[in-house]
């Protein structure tokens, strides 16, 4: 095998439509974008949503609520989570490193303890929020809740 013996495998190109070079060709006149309309001008770009005219599926669904840009988004953990993570690592004293390492929660989300399970360890947790009742669970079992 040489350099001046390589080609494509067959059938792995194929030459291009030559369009608008005369009607014998049987790509010319309008050139396969046929008459007139916005397709037919050049630089025709497609809008996204664009729907030939007729009223796009965006502007035909009624709009409802609103988005609250003050919200505050947090990494919800339950009591039985950190159970079985007490128990995996054995540790008394959990905080935001922990649950990052433990593939829980990512550095830059916030973190609220959900009361959603049992909690028979007693443990120090540091998060950025509790529930009510993750709060009386962790205490009960002699345990702290420490708010960032």
């Amino acid at each position: 095998m040489k350099l001046n013996n390589l080609k494509p495998a067959c059938g792995s190109t194929h030459s291009r439509r030559r369009l608008g070079r005369g009607p014998g060709s049987g790509l010319g006149g309008t050139s396969t974008r046929g008459h007139k309309g916005a397709k037919a001008r050049s630089g025709y770009k497609r809008k996204i949503g664009f729907e030939g005219g007729q009223m796009p599926l965006q502007r035909r669904l009624p709009k409802f609520g609103f988005k609250n840009i003050n919200r505050v988004e947090y990494q919800a953990i339950n009591l039985s989570t950190i159970q079985k993570l007490v128990e995996k690592t054995g540790l008394d004293k959990l905080g935001m490193e922990n649950f990052v390492a433990a593939g829980l929660v990512k550095s830059s989300e916030l973190v609220k303890i959900l009361g959603n399970g049992t909690l028979t360890s007693k443990v120090d947790v540091t998060a950025n929020a509790f529930s009510k009742s993750a709060e009386a669970a962790i205490q009960a079992v002699g345990g702290t809740a420490t708010k960032l």
